[in-house]
Parts: structure tokens; sequence; C-alpha cells
């Protein structure tokens, strides 16, 4: 009876392996690919997968070869243009491919950008790498989930990066003695008779110089095993398990007053999207609260949040005060890690931004991990930015950038968010 032991780390599919494979080799080029395009994206479609393209010299595969050194002479058949004596020009190169840049030409030959489809789950991977939460605290192990990488034995598939080169070695040892074992068994046998035979007077010439030949063939074929092959090679295998770090809760205010026109909006709620998609990703058990605010805030599901039509007036203090009044109540700071992330094109009523800092400075960010607020606009920063860059000196868990158009948005984020060193 045989036994089929299936240790594949990857689901069926055509290529699969080499799939990653591909993805890792080229990772940088593709994440400034995915970057770029992200840019380009709707509000709806961002969760979505993307067709991108990388420059086609960013994936040849470099080659060994010897230089054009030392004197040569060639002779080329059907030579009508040069004389002896004459220099040859290097050939041109392949230039920018088919990007569909610079100018025309009668002559010369290029090569298109290599164009693929990325799925759903590669395009958020790239999207979200190296990002986490800012001063997570491990101050209570029973809500959030975090994925870290594991070592989970080895395989046979990998990259040359990965190859576990002391199995990779036992393995070729184990082929080659299993390929050897009977042969060197039979040439001692050999050896033996043809010594017996030598140290025999009067044996026959003919019959010494045929063992000879034979133990010299077998020799041969024991030698032409090689010392390690193809299918010896065992690489490192890694998977990602979940692992319980603490409890965390994000609050993400938006502004929904008049002065935010549709298009500041939409910039607010693609910056939203983009978090939200991060945090739910990222931290399988994260709590998220979304507050809305014009001149009164209100705590509203993920779809209102992203999809009302409400408008009004100005008063940001009332997204800070509820937001305080929901922490007390069901995110006590010495248990919950607390973040918060506010969005506004920085209107807000004169005498209100002095109130702003004053709940910033005594409530909010004495119990917060991280607070982030995000400017959007193009005009001149106005009070409630001011009051904020005050806070923002002397609070270094408090960030503020500025978003002027929608290609700022995802380097703002990855700026926001970005891993921190240890």
């Amino acid at each position: 009876m045989a036994h089929f032991i299936d240790r594949r780390l990857n689901a069926k599919g055509k290529s699969t392996v080499n799939r990653q494979r591909f993805l890792r080799r080229y990772k940088q080029q593709i994440k400034k690919a995915v970057s770029d395009a992200v840019t380009n994206r709707s509000v709806t479609d961002v969760e979505s997968g993307e067709q991108i393209s990388i420059p086609s010299k960013n994936i040849t595969e470099p080659v060994f070869h010897h230089g054009a050194g030392g004197n040569r002479e060639r002779v080329h058949p059907g030579n009508d243009q040069f004389t002896r004596g004459d220099r040859i020009d290097r050939p041109p190169g392949s230039g920018a491919g088919g990007a569909g840049k610079g100018q025309a030409s009668n002559s010369g030959e290029g090569e298109d950008d290599f164009v693929f489809s990325i799925s759903k789950d590669e395009y958020l991977d790239l999207l979200f790498d190296d990002l986490a939460l800012p001063n997570l605290q491990r101050n209570s192990l029973d809500k959030l989930v975090e994925f870290k990488t594991f070592r989970a034995g080895v395989t046979t598939d990998g990259v040359p990066a990965n190859i576990h080169i002391v199995r990779s070695l036992r393995q070729s040892l184990a082929r080659r003695t299993a390929l050897t074992a009977g042969k060197k068994q039979k040439l001692a046998q050999l050896e033996a008779e043809l010594q017996a035979l030598l140290d025999t007077p009067g044996s026959s010439t003919e019959q010494i110089q045929a063992l000879e030949a034979e133990v010299e063939a077998l020799r041969k074929r024991i030698q032409a095993v090689p010392f390690i092959d193809t299918f010896d090679l065992r690489y490192n295998a890694f998977v990602q398990r979940p692992v319980p770090t603490s409890k965390a809760v994000m609050f993400c205010l938006m502004d929904v007053s008049g002065s935010m026109d549709q298009a500041t909006k939409d910039m607010a709620k693609r910056f939203y999207i983009l978090l939200y998609l991060f945090l739910t990703r990222t931290y399988k058990a994260l709590d998220v609260v979304f507050i809305r605010h014009h001149t009164q805030a209100k705590e509203v599901d993920e779809h209102e949040f992203f999809y009302s039509q409400e408008t009004g007036g100005t008063i940001v203090s009332s997204a800070l005060k509820l937001m305080h009044e929901i922490q007390a109540e069901r995110y006590p700071s010495n248990e919950w890690n607390i973040y918060a992330a506010q969005a506004s094109d920085g209107d807000n009523w004169a005498d209100d931004s002095p109130h702003c800092k004053e709940l910033m400075e005594h409530k909010i960010l004495p119990v917060c991990r991280y607070y982030t607020y995000i400017e959007i606009t193009n005009r001149a920063h106005q009070t409630l930015w001011r009051e904020y860059e005050t806070l923002a000196k002397a609070n270094p868990h408090f960030a503020l950038q500025h978003i002027r158009s929608v290609e700022d948005i995802y380097p703002v984020f990855r700026e926001l968010f970005k891993k921190q060193a240890a």
C-alpha cells in the first residue's frame, strides 16, 4: 500500500509557486507600480485587484559572459557598408520600452512594458506592506490578533535565498549512497578478484585485462553520479500564524460640514477606506468607532460613515467630546490601546479651535497611543491647524499631515503608519 502526503503550501492553481516567486523577486518594482496605481482609483474600487506594469528591463535575468577584451578579427558575410579599419558603433539599447514617451522614430525597435494582473489579496498585501499601528502596548492579551511569520519545516520549492544547506546536503548524501552502494560493493568484489589473480603466478593476462576494464568502467559509473542535483535541494518554509497581542480601538473622525466640498470628502473617504482596509486586514479583532460631525457629532456605522449625505456648519469640538465620552464609557485606557484619525479641511468656528486644543491636551492625548490629523485643503492653514501644531511639538504621538491632491493620500498614509524602528 502506498501513502501520499501532500505538503504543498499553495492552493491548487496553475504556476502558483512560480507566481509567488515572481512577486517576491520583483517586489520593489511591483510595490512602486501599486503605489502609482492606488492614486488613480475611485473610492469604491480600492479593495479590488489591479492590473499593473513594470518595465521589461527590470525583469531580465542576470547572466555571466565574456567581455569584449583583446584584439579580435571577425568576418561579417555580406558586408557592403564597412572597409578595413572602420569602427563599428555599439548597438543601440531597447530604449524606454513601449511606455509611450519620447519622440517618434522611423527606425529602431522597442519592447513593451511587462503587464500582468494581481489578485485582491496580493494587491492589499503589497499596499500595506511594512505598516503597523505605532506604540502598541500588550496591556490585555485577549482581543487583538496579529500575524507573524514562523518557520514551518522544509519544502522542495523555494527561492535560492531560502535554501536549507544541511538538509540539501543530507538529501544529496542519501541519494548518492542509494545509487552507488551496490556498485561500490561490486567494485570491492572485482578489486579483490583482480588482486587475487595478480597474486597468483601464471594467471591469464586476458582475464586480468578484462577485470581491469570492468573495474575501470564501474569506477567511472560511480564517479558520474553528481554530487548534488536539483531534486536534492530543500528550502526553508515559512507560514503566517495568528498571535494574540492586545486590545485596540481606532476612532475615525470625519468633518462633513458644508465647507467640505465633494472632492474633499472623496479624498477623506479614500484615506479612511485605506485605513479601514489596513486595520481589518492586519488586525482581525480591532474595534473601529466611526464619528461624523458638522455642528453636531454622531456615532455611525461603516456604511453611513462613508455614504451619508448629511451636512451643516463646523464645530470640531463636538466630535472630540463624543470621542472622549465613548472612550471613557467603553474603552478604559488601562485595558485598551486607543488610536484616532481625524480628517478635515481645516475650517472651524474661530472660537472653537482653542477649545479643541484644550480637549486634546487634557482629555484625549493623555489616553491615546497615537493620534493623526490630516488636513485636506489647498488654502492657507487656519486656526485649527495652528492650535494642533503647537500640540504636536509637545506630543510626539500626535502627527499632522497636509493633503493637497489625490496623489498625496497614499504617501501620507504610509508616512503616518510606517513601522517604527525597534
